[in-house]
């Protein structure tokens, strides 16, 4: 893994989501920056650390995560999520909270869950990877920003971001489709031990809304915001916002 580290103040991690690497979160750097320590990571497989050929086990790389950054509270965007949130369920003792943004414990729908996308909609993502590897990165970014009251402008960062720090491995990519579309986290939440902000935007296409909300409900301590005019990526569109919620939940922090 890469981090890169800026800011100073109390830690706080970020970790992307697919495809992505730690540099798309350049508007939450310019706001946060001169109030806390950010540590921003790069995924095996992604940005600067695309040769690293780490296998993305969320259990193991939970454990290398804390030991890399303790102490510090962990925001998870997206397939991030699913590493910042073992991270606090494993390691509450290195963990300070947990920010889950337009990430779910569980991201395709059930029959229990409805707040999900189709069943086989990574699935198609990941053979689409074969025939067509940029053209299907693009369709995912195109599904990120959809949605959002900034879309087109959202759509160019994502693009703009996505490659200048080159293509992520394919086989990380496959491998991240594989946890989007089976891991299921809700009977974990209820054992959560740290605080946790749940963030989502309303026009999200990918995380339905409902998402963090009903979970949320699952863990204790845990409290839920919706960002109004956002999509996927709410940090992008609606940075202010986002911040703000980040700065309220740190604030609030023991």
């Amino acid at each position: 893994m890469y981090v890169e580290t800026r800011g100073n103040g109390p830690a706080l991690a970020l970790i992307h989501g697919w495809a992505m690497h730690g540099g798309l979160f350049a508007p939450l750097a310019e706001r946060l920056a001169d109030r806390y320590t950010l540590h921003l990571i790069d995924l095996p497989g992604h940005g600067h650390a695309r040769d690293d050929a780490t296998p993305l086990v969320p259990e193991t790389l939970a454990a290398e995560l804390v030991a890399r950054v303790p102490d510090a509270v962990w925001l998870g965007w997206s397939l991030g999520g699913q590493f910042a949130l073992r991270a606090a369920l494993d390691h509450p003792h290195a963990v300070r909270g947990l920010i889950m943004v337009a990430s779910s414990p569980r991201f395709v729908v059930g029959e229990d869950w409805k707040h999900g996308v189709g069943t086989q909609l990574f699935r198609d993502f990941g053979e689409a990877l074969a025939k067509d590897f940029r053209g299907t990165l693009e369709g995912f970014l195109a599904l990120e920003a959809l949605g959002s009251a900034h879309a087109q402008e959202e759509l160019r960062s994502l693009r703009a971001q996505a490659f200048e720090r080159g293509e992520p491995a394919a086989r990380t990519l496959l491998e991240g489709l594989q946890l989007l579309d089976r891991l299921d986290l809700r009977d974990e939440l209820a054992m959560l031990r740290v605080p946790s902000l749940w963030l989502s935007g309303r026009r999200d296409r990918l995380v339905p809304a409902g998402a963090m909300p009903a979970a949320a409900l699952l863990a204790p301590n845990a409290r839920s915001a919706v960002i109004a005019n956002a999509g996927h990526a709410p940090f992008l569109g609606a940075a202010d916002e986002v911040a703000h919620e980040i700065d309220r939940f740190m604030q609030q922090l023991p």
